[in-house]
C-alpha cells in the first residue's frame, strides 16, 4: 500500500471568511454541520482531494496541512518520532470512525496521518 495524500486542511484565524472566499472563487461547497463544527469542503470534483477548514489557535499562523493515508496511525507516529518529528495531536478517533494524528516534521512543517476503517486501517 502507498501513502496517498487523503485530504487538505486549511488552518485559518478567520475560518468563516476563508470559507466564503474559496466558495466564491472556486464554487466550493462548505458544510459545518457536524459534531465538531469542522468546515468540510466539497470541491465539486472527483479529481484531486477534498478538504476542510479549522480555526487557527490564537498563537498559530494561517497554514495548509496535508493528511497522508497510513494503515496504522500509532505505528506511523512512532516511526515519525523516531525520525525526529514532534507529536502535536495524538492518535484520535473521529466521530465517523476514522483515526488521525497531527505532527511537525523535523523542519517544523505540520502534517497529518489518517486511516479509514475498512479501507486502510489495520483492524485491532
Amino acid at each position: 500500500m502507498g501513502n496517498a495524500v487523503m485530504q487538505f486542511q486549511m488552518i485559518s484565524k478567520a475560518p468563516d471568511e476563508t470559507a466564503r472566499f474559496y466558495s466564491a472563487l472556486f464554487g466550493w461547497k462548505v458544510d459545518a454541520d457536524n459534531p465538531m463544527g469542522y468546515r468540510q469542503i466539497n470541491t465539486g470534483s472527483t479529481d484531486g482531494i477534498q478538504g476542510g477548514i479549522w480555526p487557527a489557535p490564537p498563537q498559530a499562523p494561517n497554514f495548509v496541512q496535508l493528511f497522508m493515508l497510513v494503515p496504522d496511525v500509532a505505528a506511523a507516529v512512532a516511526r515519525a518520532t523516531g525520525l525526529g518529528a514532534k507529536l502535536l495531536i495524538p492518535p484520535t478517533k473521529l466521530p465517523e470512525g476514522d483515526e488521525m494524528a497531527v505532527m511537525h516534521d523535523p523542519q517544523g512543517l505540520s502534517f497529518g496521518l489518517w486511516c479509514k476503517p475498512g479501507a486502510s486501517c489495520i483492524e485491532r
